[in-house]
């Protein structure tokens, strides 16, 4: 695996391999990386002849208090770990190499309706800031496809709506929820968890498995299904952020005929704030 730091040498680079006719698949990440971010290279290896993993912490998705300053660099061991998943190509960029004029003066890609509620009500301009670097990472990779997990399910809504409207050249795929063997979703803000906050973080999942276990049985009161499950995180330790039913077409609450539907979750745990979801198809 090489890694490159540059924008004009992963272009060289990738523009060789292209012209021998090689499909190239992305995998952007923010580093720190575990068992989830490698099955998502595993994936892009799967579909693609070279897979380009980036590690780049973007400033842009961090709101006012939020982690950025400590969110964790781990690139010495990423870079490791990309070789044994069979990464070509790691490309790692600078704040300057990303933001040449400044994050001020950056031009924003803004997803409208979709990007302001669940997560982007809690965290305003959160989707703002994944959607113009994903943007930024597919004109300067120019893959022919891209994987994204599907632990934050409405972040890759927002990316698929983007690449469609922008009628952008790359197949976006979604990848499974990687979990341990207690049901958590691997996240690299689980590292922030005490050892007695690991214990109770696969309630989260819990909740989300009860929930949809009712719904298919028959149940149908939504809001007081989305204000039990609340209780019962708070009970054990949780702060509320949200715990929504809703459709999985648009993200809007469910109503009682809708069929595809999906649970979207986010609660703080001491210093984390863990998310998750699940599908639900009657």
């Amino acid at each position: 695996m090489k890694t490159i730091h540059t924008i004009a040498e992963l272009r060289s680079t990738l523009a060789a391999e292209r012209a021998a006719g090689k499909r190239i698949g992305l995998v952007p990440t923010m580093g720190n990386l575990h068992e989830g971010h490698l099955t998502l290279v595993h994936q892009a290896a799967a579909n693609s002849d070279i897979v380009v993993a980036t590690i780049f912490v973007n400033p842009l998705q961090f709101g006012a208090g939020e982690d950025l300053e400590r969110y964790p660099r781990t690139l010495a061991e990423d870079q490791e770990k990309l070789v044994e998943a069979g990464c070509h190509y790691l490309f790692a960029p600078s704040d300057e190499e990303m933001y040449p004029n400044g994050r001020d003066n950056q031009t924003e890609v803004i997803v409208p309706k979709i990007s302001g509620i669940h997560c982007g009500a809690s965290r305003p301009g959160h989707f703002e800031g994944v959607a113009t670097v994903v943007c930024k990472l597919f004109g300067i990779v120019q893959p022919d496809m891209a994987v994204f997990g599907e632990k934050d399910f409405q972040q890759l809504q927002v990316i698929r709506q983007m690449t469609s409207d922008l009628f952008l050249p790359v197949e976006v795929q979604g990848a499974a929820i990687a979990r341990d063997d207690r049901g958590l979703a691997l996240s690299s803000r689980n590292g922030y968890l005490t050892e007695a906050e690991h214990e109770v973080a696969p309630t989260l999942n819990r909740a989300l498995r009860e929930a949809k276990a009712e719904i298919e049985g028959g149940r149908r009161d939504y809001a007081a299904m989305e204000e039990e499950a609340h209780q019962k995180l708070e009970a054990v330790g949780f702060k509320r952020d949200f715990f929504n039913i809703v459709r999985q077409s648009d993200l809007l609450a469910a109503e009682e005929n809708d069929t595809k539907l999906v649970i979207l979750a986010a609660g703080y745990l001491g210093r984390a704030r863990l998310i998750d979801n699940i599908v639900i198809e009657l």
